[in-house]
């Protein structure tokens, strides 16, 4: 008996040991759990039992704070940077019927403000209204695209694709871009038919709106491009066409212009062909009015050397002026040469010398015979 009281005394001494450090144990996490620490890119919401009962959304507060343990206090926390929401693109019409898809992204964050009151913070309505940041993004995602219809539909694609030079360089006048986006900006903040803005109702801020790709639908892309390119083929039809006639006009008044000449300088050579024509007969009259029987015998004497040859044969009557040019010889007459007037107008009369050879028509060896004995 004495051994098995001593057993279970020591039983319980070890449970004792064991359930004081349990106990430490469970008091040091508890005591974790009353340490707060803030980070400066985090807002900070500490409730007890479900009710709000500090903010920490202020530069000073950040760092160590203090609060009761779990489960009596417990911590919200929501990240105060700035979010990069960009939902896939989705077709939507143009003014002018003209399908689209239209690409855009929104920078926003959990808005920031000072306040006496608890439920006035901006991070209060945030966690009262949305919760969490995957709730609220779903929450502009959905309103971003009904918005960016709307915008889209009052602009026609001229309108939005337009540019005064796309070779100039980038200009700080707004574009048509700019302008649906800051339009898309000023409705998601607020629209028309809302009393409050998005930051008094929910605590967000949007900070930037930007359109980031419009292009056309995949399956008109095909259509777009055939249209471009028959519209771009009739332009250089038009170009082409309008090229040959300029080509055609220029072609007939390059050959007038060249018929025109040509047509002068036939006239002017036939001017002046006819000039010397008209002095060679005036020259050849002269010479044949001075001596006419010289002037004959030269004109026999040049038609002996076109007909007459080495196989020539001729047949004459007695009778021919060319057989008595043959038999008789050059008559004496005609053996003088005259010479035109030269320029002191005077004559010369050339006589042939007495050593002059025979005719190459007589024999050399042979005395001439009279006229008479012609055969």
């Amino acid at each position: 008996m004495p051994n098995e009281s001593a057993n279970s005394s020591t039983i319980l001494d070890q449970l004792g040991r064991t359930g004081r450090w349990g106990i430490g144990i469970v008091l040091c996490l508890l005591a974790s759990t009353a340490i707060l620490f803030v980070d400066e890119t985090e807002f900070v919401l500490v409730e007890r039992f479900g009710r709000i009962v500090a903010v920490y959304d202020r530069p000073e507060q950040r760092g160590l704070q203090f609060k009761w343990p779990w489960p009596v206090e417990t911590v919200r926390r929501f990240d105060r940077r700035l979010q990069l929401l960009s939902p896939p693109g989705r077709e939507a019409f143009t003014h002018d019927r003209k399908n689209v898809t239209v690409e855009a992204y929104v920078l926003w964050k959990v808005s920031d403000g000072e306040s006496q009151e608890l439920a006035a913070h901006p991070v209060v309505r945030f966690f009262r209204s949305l919760g969490t940041i995957e709730i609220a993004e779903a929450r502009l995602s959905s309103r971003l695209q009904s918005i960016l219809t709307e915008q889209i539909g009052r602009s026609e694609l001229s309108e939005l694709l337009g540019a005064a030079d796309s070779e100039a360089a980038p200009t700080d006048s707004t574009g048509p871009l700019e302008k649906v986006s800051a339009e898309i900006r000023r409705e998601l903040m607020q629209r028309t038919d809302e009393k409050d803005s998005l930051r008094d109702r929910q605590g967000i801020e949007i900070v930037d709106v930007r359109i980031r790709r419009l292009n056309l639908p995949a399956g008109n892309t095909r259509a777009v491009f055939e249209r471009m390119r028959s519209e771009r083929q009739k332009i250089a039809e038009r170009y082409r066409s309008a090229g040959l006639a300029e080509n055609r006009m220029i072609r007939s008044q390059a050959d007038r212009q060249a018929g025109e000449l040509l047509a002068k300088a036939n006239a002017e050579a036939e001017r002046i062909r006819g000039d010397g024509d008209a002095d060679a007969i005036r020259i050849l009259n002269e010479a044949h009015a001075r001596d006419p029987e010289f002037a004959a015998t030269v004109q026999t004497l040049e038609a002996y050397k076109q007909i007459l040859n080495e196989r020539t044969t001729l047949i004459l009557s007695a009778s021919n002026s060319l057989l008595k040019l043959l038999v008789d010889g050059i008559p004496p007459t005609a053996s003088k040469a005259v010479v035109p007037e030269s320029k002191g107008g005077e004559s010369k009369v050339i006589e042939p010398r007495p050593d002059s050879q025979p005719s190459a028509l007589e024999p050399a060896n042979e005395p001439r015979k009279p006229a008479g004995d012609a055969p």
